[in-house]
């Protein structure tokens, strides 16, 4: 299970985060402990309040808990886990919540504690706490029999194309796919030798390597975003010098954006806005059977959610109709048959729950296998058009490159000619019109 964590202020962007139901196909609500409000938002103005009585500035400890992609876990799973992450920083008893969410099939959880120690007026100190839940994340791998990925095991086989929320983040306001930039760019490092090299096969793919403000190296994509080269390739920066060189020589970042806007951009705007509206078009039946998907699975949560608690009030009914009451109930408490009774009636609601929470979890685990078809073929749809426009991007490369070239030969032709004409045979040519 992979754990991100960090101390941090803004209770409320959290708590709208948590709820955020735009990106996420199902939100649930699981715990909400230790406030007085019952609700996500009451609980981060609480913990607001209580940071005011203190220096701390950094409040709340959030977590999120990932699980692999193709394991079903159960809730009890996550909740052993999170007790597990509580012992280790300290944790133990301080106010918390709990968030399911789901999207494209996969589950992950969401915990979020208040530091505020409410007896001492304290923030709890968590040393290391980045240290403890490396190994603490290991473990749960083991005891769990999943598969650890490699680069989890050992940073040394770590694998380079993964990316950082910032980057990806950039990436989707570009309307770039961040694994296809990423790879990208990683796939002309590996085939060039040398800056003109890279730039060359850069162009191909769409992207200008420019010199950056504050990173020697960046790349330019067709829409103007920059993006890192020296963050994104896995070699040290002045390896990346030695081979690319000095980046003063390389155009800036402005100089570039506006060679792009001079030169490339008036010609393939319309081609690649008509490539992204085909593809906008081309998903909108897969995002239709999406929303359908998400509407039905909805509606049998509830259906099974009724059913269990119908079940279960029924049953505690039963349980509660055993104990007697009265002068019989004091004889069976004088006799000790009310705690045989009372012992029977915890182990069978035990047991109940244990039931309903299979039956849910049997419920979500088939829905996730409907879902998660349904994404490849999303991934398969969204990869054919990545492929399209990157060809529309090489397309405006090699045009460009000929059309340079030609200029090119032009003006060493016109050289050459001049050259091979001396003065007075020049003036003789001009003299005879």
């Amino acid at each position: 299970m992979i754990f991100k964590a960090s101390k941090r202020s803004g209770g409320r962007q959290l708590g709208a985060h948590l709820l955020k139901a735009e990106e996420n196909e199902h939100v649930e609500i699981h715990e909400v402990s230790g406030f007085i409000s019952d609700t996500v938002m009451g609980a981060m103005n609480e913990a607001y309040a209580a940071a005011r009585g203190t220096k701390c500035q950094r409040y709340l400890f959030s977590m999120s808990l990932s699980p692999p992609a193709h394991e079903s876990v159960r809730v009890e799973t996550f909740e052993k886990a999170i007790s597990d992450i509580e012992e280790r920083l300290g944790l133990t008893g301080q106010p918390r919540v709990i968030v399911f969410h789901e999207k494209e099939g996969r589950r992950h959880c969401h915990a979020v504690w208040s530091r505020i120690n409410a007896q001492t007026m304290t923030a709890i100190d968590m040393p290391f706490f980045k240290n403890k839940l490396q190994a603490l994340a290991k473990d749960i791998y083991l005891e769990n029999g999943w598969a650890m990925p490699k680069g989890f095991a050992n940073p040394r086989l770590r694998d380079a194309r993964n990316f950082s929320l910032d980057e990806w983040q950039q990436a989707k306001r570009a309307g770039v796919d961040p694994r296809e930039l990423k790879s990208a760019i990683l796939d002309c490092w590996q085939q060039a030798d040398n800056a003109k090299s890279f730039a060359a096969a850069l162009e191909e793919r769409g992207l200008f390597l420019a010199r950056g403000d504050q990173r020697s190296f960046v790349a330019v994509t067709i829409d103007g975003d920059v993006h890192s080269i020296t963050r994104i390739l896995p070699d040290r920066k002045r390896d990346i010098i030695s081979r690319l060189g000095d980046p003063a020589a390389l155009p800036s970042v402005s100089d570039t954006r506006q060679k792009i806007a001079e030169q490339i951009a008036p010609r393939l705007s319309r081609y690649i806005g008509e490539a992204k509206r085909i593809a906008h078009h081309n998903m909108q039946p897969l995002v239709a059977k999406r929303e359908a998907l998400k509407v039905q699975h909805q509606a049998e949560r509830q259906a099974i959610d009724t059913k269990l608690e119908t079940r279960w009030n029924e049953e505690q009914r039963i349980r509660s109709s055993r104990l007697r009451k009265g002068i019989a109930g004091a004889w069976d408490l004088l006799t000790g048959k009310y705690f045989k009774t009372r012992k029977q009636n915890e182990m069978e609601a035990k047991f109940a729950r244990e039931r309903d929470s299979h039956e849910r979890h049997a419920l979500i685990h088939a829905q996730h296998k409907d879902r998660q078809a349904l994404q490849e073929l999303i991934k398969e749809n969204r990869r054919k058009e990545a492929e399209r426009i990157l060809g529309l991007y090489r397309d405006a490369a090699k045009f460009r490159q000929m059309r340079e070239g030609e200029a090119e030969r032009d003006r060493n032709g016109r050289t050459r000619d001049a050259r091979s004409l001396s003065p007075k045979r020049r003036d003789r040519g001009l003299d005879l019109g």
